[in-house]
């Protein structure tokens, strides 16, 4: 496929830095509420999704750095993981048109915990370097639709003001990046930049022009004479 998403990888990567450098000054602030270690998963077993610039960053730098049979072992992982998303967010579809409301049903997600693909047997991440941002920022106070979360692991306290990331600022800038990505290639689908994928899929999709929209859908391939 020729595209270069170098230039938008590059931008992606410039967010990443932001979060890195937001996740550290928390650190120094407050060294002893934040308890991240190695070997400690529990931000591993978070339900998400990611934009479409992230699912593609991922996507691109698993296939650059793992293969052979650690890949085969990841991609068994990811269609678990894959299969579990699927029949939450059936049952989450389910409730809602039941008359759930979207609050409670968001509420219930949050607290679900699905095993992360990329989390080895030895407990550490098979792509540690190029995690998603979700992941770099677990364990410090974030903000989602006016509400705070932090690691339930984590020091702080419930009450309490801390430096907090608004998580919605993250977001809307990598919508920015995926809606830019789908406007230079001219994909047939402009909504494309709306579309959310678990981390398993982001794994486990193959991101040709077909999925990618750039398949001239009026035309048919011509008969042999």
């Amino acid at each position: 496929m020729d595209i270069n998403f170098t230039p938008f990888f590059k931008k992606y990567e410039a967010v990443v830095a932001m979060a890195d450098t937001a996740f550290n000054k928390v650190r120094e602030s407050y060294p002893e509420c934040v308890k991240c270690k190695i070997n400690c998963s529990d931000c591993c077993f978070a339900l998400f999704d990611l934009t479409l610039i992230e699912a593609l960053y991922i996507n691109h730098k698993v296939s650059e750095n793992i293969d052979g049979e650690r890949r085969v072992k990841l991609e068994e992982r990811a269609n678990e993981a894959d299969r579990a998303v699927f029949k939450l967010k059936k049952k989450a579809y389910d409730e809602l048109k039941s008359g759930k409301s979207e609050d409670e049903i968001i509420q219930d997600l949050a607290a679900k915990r699905i095993r992360c693909p990329l989390l080895n047997g030895t407990d550490c991440c098979d792509l540690y370097e190029f995690r998603p941002i979700t992941c770099r920022l677990y364990g410090i106070p974030v903000s989602i639709s006016g509400a705070g979360h932090t690691c339930g692991l984590s020091g702080f306290k419930e009450g309490k003001d801390y430096q907090t990331v608004n998580m919605d600022i993250v977001q809307k800038k990598l919508y920015e990046i995926s809606d830019e990505l789908v406007r230079h290639i001219n994909s047939n689908y402009l909504k494309l930049s709306e579309v959310l994928v678990p981390l398993s899929m982001a794994i486990l999709n193959v991101y040709d022009k077909n999925y990618l929209g750039l398949v001239d859908e009026d035309k048919t391939p011509a008969k042999e004479k």
